[in-house]
Order: C-alpha cells, then structure tokens, then sequence
C-alpha cells in the first residue's frame, strides 16, 4: 500500500497525528525535500515522533525529484508493503504527486492521501484576496528565457481581470548540501525587461503587488506595494512567492492593508494592460484608411478613367471592413476584429498588385 503524506508548512510540527499513527505502522517512508525545504531538524523531529530515532537512516529517506518522478522503486515497493512518501504542504497541489497516484492506482495498487496544510491557499487566505479571483498560477524559473512565459501568464491574467500566483524557484542539492532560493527581486527585474520589449502594459515599476516569505514559519513576512517600493526591501531566504494583484474589491484593498507590510496604497493594474487585438486595430485602421483615400485619390487624378471600374467598390469594401473591425473591437469581438482588419487589408494589397498592372 502507498500512503501520499502531507506534512503541511509547519515542519514536523504540522503533521497530523493521524499521519504518525499511518507512518509507525509503515515499512519505509521517503521524503521528498524539492517542492520546498526540510530540515534535517524537521527530520529528526519526524523521526521522534513516530518513535523510531535510533533507525532514522532506515525509515526516514529524503529523496530528490528524479526519484519520485521516477517513481519505479516507489510503485514496486508499494505492491508488497505500506510505504509513505511524505511531501511539503498538500500532497496533490504538486502535478509530480499526482502524477504518482495515477501510475499508483493503474497498477492497482491501494493508495491513501492525507491531506495537510498547503503553502499557496495559505498565502492567498494570509493576504486577504478573494481565491475565487485567481488565474492561472506560474513558477518563476531562472532558466533562459523562463520569465517570458511568466509575463505572458501575468498580462493574460490581467485581460481577464484575476490576480495571478507567481511561485519561485527553489532546489535542494542533497549530495552539497547547498540550497538555492529565486530571490523576488529577480522576478521584479525580468518582468521590467519584459515589458520593455513587449511594452504590453502588464508591469511597470508602478505595477502593484504581493511578495510572501517563508509562509507557514515562525519568521513569516508577508509584504505589499508598487514594484519601486518591493525592489528596495531585503526578503531574507525563501521560499518567496509573488502574487501581482488585478482589480481589487474594497474589502481586498482594506485586508491587504490591514495583514501585509503594506508600502503604497493598492491600485488596479488592469487599467494600463491593453488587448492585443485592440492594439493592433487601433494601429493599422487609421493607416489602413489613409492608405484607401491614398490610392483613391491616385486613380481619381488617372487619365485612364477605364481603369477605375469595379476599384471604387472594392475600396468601400475594405472600409467597410475597417469599421466592422472597429466595432468588434468596441464589442469585445476581438477574433473577428481581427478578421475584419485582415480582410481590409487583403484586400487593399490586391489593389496595390493590381495598379501596378495596370497603371
């Protein structure tokens, strides 16, 4: 039998004592130390509690993310004992676990989940956001080009008006013993470099969020501003996590000024982000339409009156076009705005084509 195990955020101390009745009676028990750290005090307490202390090698494993991602020697081990594999926070928050409890369950292999505290519901309730406003959740890597798709998940959050949840790297070399936190400022910094190539609105040292460390710990600190402000603070060690905030409801705005470190008044940050099909409209109809009464005007001054049957329909056509496409944009049709626009504008290069034909 596998047991999936949450030790919730408080170290050992947040486990439940139905999970240590579950782990005395357990043959091995891995700890996976990757999602977010573990102590070697966390495990020494663990360790005590289930009463096992002079064989903590034996019962108490830590293991690294290829083990459990692997998860072969967990999956056969489970077909013939009670094995536990003790995670961070909730057990099925991170895909891996539930990845394992699929592969568990088609092997037919009995599986128990205790469920525990999670970090990420904790920060949300902690800060005062409504949770039914969130988007799509995002972990910021210091991998190549990782905050690109970090950005894009911001701005697309931000067009549907949800707060967005940014995790932030963290990895434990077991073999070193070396632990590395993404420090929020590097976030901060990537999401500038961001905009100043997409220049898409979606962050600006103006831009208002939430940075919160070491949620669930004694040392807990939860901090709120505009990014000028969060740039200049020092956030100690992780883990950190950043949520950048949409509109906020008035009891959001008066929570997050009552339960965070709050350095500036909280603001809307959807109010500068703009739809990129409305962009795109906004910038190619007034061209499109200068260029229409451009070569109207060029085939109008034509001695060659023949050739401009058939042309004056087709150019009220791609006005018609245009303004379809303006319309849909006011309708929040953007697709089809964008359709109407790319007709406008076939058809105008057919008629660029076919003046130099002709003329």
């Amino acid at each position: 039998m596998l047991w999936i195990i949450g030790i919730g955020i408080n170290g050992y101390m947040g486990i439940s004592t139905d999970a240590i009745e579950v782990l005395k009676k357990c043959d091995r028990i891995y700890l996976e130390r990757f999602t977010s750290p573990v102590s070697e005090d966390d495990i020494r307490g663990l360790n005590a509690l289930i009463e096992k202390n002079d064989r903590v090698n034996e019962f108490i494993i830590p293991v690294q993310r290829w083990f459990v991602e692997d998860g072969r020697e967990i999956i056969e081990q489970s077909q013939f004992k009670n094995i536990a594999l003790l995670t961070y926070g909730d057990p099925l928050i991170a895909t891996t676990f539930t990845e394992l409890l699929v592969r568990a369950v088609k092997r037919s292999i009995r599986v128990k989940i205790i469920h525990a505290a999670s970090g990420i519901i904790s920060l949300i309730g902690e800060s005062g956001l409504h949770i039914y406003k969130f988007g799509r959740m995002v972990t910021m890597m210091s991998g190549f080009q990782s905050y690109i798709s970090v950005y894009n998940t911001v701005f697309n959050n931000l067009l549907a008006g949800n707060h967005t949840l940014v995790l932030t790297e963290y990895s434990n070399n077991n073999n070193s013993n070396s632990v590395f936190f993404l420090d929020p400022k590097y976030f901060f910094d990537k999401m500038l470099q961001a905009e100043e190539d997409t220049k898409y609105g979606a962050f600006s040292q103006e831009t208002f969020a939430i940075v919160g460390s070491r949620i669930g710990t004694e040392d807990q600190r939860i901090e709120s501003g505009k990014i000028k402000s969060l740039l200049n603070r020092d956030y100690g060690i992780g883990p950190h996590s950043i949520i950048v905030t949409a509109s906020l409801h008035f009891t959001e705005i008066d929570a997050v000024k009552s339960l965070t470190i709050n350095l500036d008044e909280p603001l809307n940050n959807t109010q500068r982000v703009r739809n990129l099909s409305v962009n795109m409209i906004e910038k190619y109809a007034p061209k499109a339409k200068e260029e229409i009464n451009r070569i109207k005007s060029e085939i109008e001054a034509r001695e060659h009156t023949s050739i401009t049957n058939g042309w004056s329909e087709i150019l009220d056509n791609a006005r018609y076009y245009i303004d379809d496409a303006e319309r849909f944009m006011n309708q929040e049709k953007f697709e089809l705005g964008i359709l109407s626009m790319g007709y406008a504008e076939g058809l105008i290069d057919a008629l660029h084509m076919q003046k130099k034909k002709i003329l």
